[in-house]
């Protein structure tokens, strides 16, 4: 120890033992004792009363004539019906914490959806002195904390009051059963202290990790709103650069949501006015999903004339629960593009919830919701596959026109539409039936990650059929994934796609040239990795949709008789004969002809005296 090191401990002794002494000379004072209350035995402790006395000029020029409600002690009152747990605070007049009774995280610990730790939820007034939070304020409430039976309701009303009839009023109720609660903001009497702009309402949650796949999680979390002429929008939910967007236009609601789960403020009276709205990613926290901010307009004249009313959902995400809300609250749940969102709504929703009534098993429930859209789509299947016998039963005939044809691709292309429109045959029939299965496939694709009935349900070896199954942990990435893991669905939907491309290629040979029938074996394979952090529902449907499908291929073939097929082709040959060929095939065969001619004419002016063979240099 050098010699500064040891002037410096004797100061640091000299000081303390100076302010030991100065400390003993002072008379003690005497503490006063506050009084905790709760209103129920579950209740949080009571919050440090505010250290800013009532008459000081901090408090006034912090809170003006609402000052005297700096000093209080706070208060819980929990309101709990059979699906959340609704915890209240008398300070701010606030929501303070939320749980879901009936649902649990990932590590089966209790869903938490709200809480003053990781979120906050402030009213700011307009005074003419200038802006007042609320949220370190006491509101006085004679209200007690209920469990609510279902069938019934309760009220918690709070009040920041000047005088008997000038007051700042919050009034909460929640019933018996469901995740809405009512809240109305009023105002009575204060017009001498507030100016005339808009109450700001501010919501800000730092989104929880609730679900094992935390990249997912972030993907669907985000802020969604509704407009009063029922525009619905959102911020973006895949960039992870900020996000923050103004909305002047009035709005009926606003989400902030995560993946299965939603905390939303819907405009039950007047709309709200002017919102912002801002997202926000710290990668570098596991638990950290999103941050979501909400910066809420309310216009005092509602507030003034009574028609601040407004409703809180607290709850999941599920279909059949907020389309009751209010309106538009069902595009809460992505349902896919236009035409695809109907699809969902109206053909696999409806087939997917009737089955559950008698199906709890929802490994087993897939299996069946395979066999019932396979059966709907079976006569489109049926016609498939007879486009693509025919195709078969007149390969020889195509490929002695490739043969006659060597190297003229156009030429090949005008006779093979003649030999179709000689024997009956549309090239496009064969297709316009997959075309019209798409939509279902594509309906499937969008609704399985967001159906929270899957959500902790297991099947086989997979505990959740909302997330991937990861049987097989990796110790590294997966190059250009996130995943560290393979997934043993997606492993056998892989194997049942290629089983199927193969069962194609036997029988139809020559169908597919050459250089692509090793990509049609690579794509499932690259599909694989794609879907490999898919929910093990999803792939478990299409592993059991591709048995289905080779199933019914298989027994098709039994059924059908290429010969017969042979005889049709040829009786329809002979009665084409002298039939002028007409509609699409006729335009088709016109414009292969143009075509045609068109490249003839232009070798020929190559092959004239004098055309340049190169083009010249510059």
């Amino acid at each position: 120890m050098d010699r500064n090191n040891i002037i410096g401990f004797a100061l640091i002794f000299v000081i303390l033992l100076a302010y030991s002494v100065y400390s003993s000379m002072q008379p003690k004072a005497v503490e006063p004792v506050q009084t905790q209350v709760k209103a129920l035995p579950k209740a949080a402790p009571a919050a440090v009363v505010s250290a800013a006395p009532t008459d000081s000029v901090a408090a006034r020029q912090q809170y003006g004539d609402f000052a005297a409600a700096g000093l209080g002690v706070e208060k819980d009152i929990v309101l709990e019906n059979k699906d959340i747990r609704l915890t209240l605070s008398n300070r701010g007049g606030r929501v303070k914490e939320v749980r879901l009774k009936n649902y649990q995280t990932y590590d089966q610990k209790p869903l938490i959806l709200v809480d003053e730790k990781h979120g906050s939820r402030t009213l700011t007034l307009p005074t003419r002195t200038g802006d007042v939070n609320l949220t370190n304020l006491y509101f006085t409430t004679a209200d007690a904390g209920k469990a609510i039976a279902k069938g019934d309701s309760a009220r918690v009303t709070f009040r920041l009051a000047l005088a008997e009839n000038q007051f700042v009023e919050q009034t909460y109720t929640l019933k018996g059963s469901g995740f809405e609660v009512d809240y109305n903001l009023k105002i009575s009497g204060l017009d001498n202290q507030l100016s005339n702009a808009p109450v700001q309402f501010y919501w800000k949650e730092d989104l929880q990790r609730f679900e094992k796949d935390v990249p997912t999680s972030r993907l669907y979390s985000t802020i969604n709103y509704y407009g009063v002429d029922d525009s619905f929008d959102y911020l973006s939910e895949t960039s992870t650069d900020p996000q923050d967007e103004t909305i002047a236009a009035p709005l009926r609601w606003v989400a902030l949501k995560q993946k299965f789960f939603l905390a939303a403020f819907i405009a039950k009276g007047a709309p709200l006015a002017a919102s912002q709205f801002k997202s926000s990613v710290d990668a570098t926290d596991p638990n950290d999903i999103k941050t979501l901010e909400a910066n809420l307009k309310l216009p005092i004249a509602d507030l003034k004339a009574g028609k601040g009313k407004y409703e809180f959902y607290f709850g999941p995400n599920d279909y059949r629960t907020i389309e009751k809300v209010t309106d538009g609250f069902r595009k809460n749940v992505y349902l896919g593009w236009p035409v695809i969102r109907e699809v969902s709504r109206f053909i696999i929703l409806p087939i997917f919830h009737f089955f559950e009534m008698f199906i709890r098993n929802y490994g087993l429930l897939i299996i069946v919701l395979v066999l019932v859209v396979k059966t709907i789509l079976f006569p489109l299947v049926y016609k498939s596959y007879i486009s693509m016998a025919k195709t078969r039963v007149l390969q020889p005939e195509i490929e002695e026109i490739k043969a006659r044809n060597d190297g003229d691709m156009q030429k090949v292309q005008q006779e093979q539409m003649k030999l179709y429109g000689q024997v009956g045959v549309n090239p496009l029939s064969g297709c316009v039936p997959v075309l019209l299965q798409m939509p279902i496939l594509f309906a499937l694709f969008s609704l399985f990650p967001n159906l929270i009935e899957f959500r902790q349900k297991g099947f086989l070896w997979s505990n959740d059929l909302s997330t991937y199954d990861a049987l097989i942990q990796l110790p590294f990435t997966i190059p250009f994934t996130e995943s560290s893991h393979i997934s043993m669905f997606a492993v056998l939907m892989t194997l049942s796609s290629l089983a199927f491309t193969y069962y194609n290629s036997q029988t139809n040979v020559s169908a597919v040239p050459g250089p692509y029938k090793t990509i049609q074996y690579v794509m499932p394979v690259f599909i694989m990795f794609v879907l490999n952090s898919s929910p093990a529902g999803l792939n478990f449907y299409y592993f059991v949709s591709n048995l289905v499908t080779i199933g019914q291929q298989l027994a098709i073939r039994q059924f059908v008789d290429e010969g017969a097929i042979r005889r049709k082709l040829d009786e329809n040959r002979v009665k084409n004969k002298d039939k002028k060929t007409t509609g699409f095939q006729a335009r088709l065969q016109d414009a292969m002809r143009k075509a045609n001619e068109n490249k003839q004419e232009a070798d020929t002016k190559k092959l004239a005296p004098g055309s340049p063979t190169k083009r010249p240099k510059k």
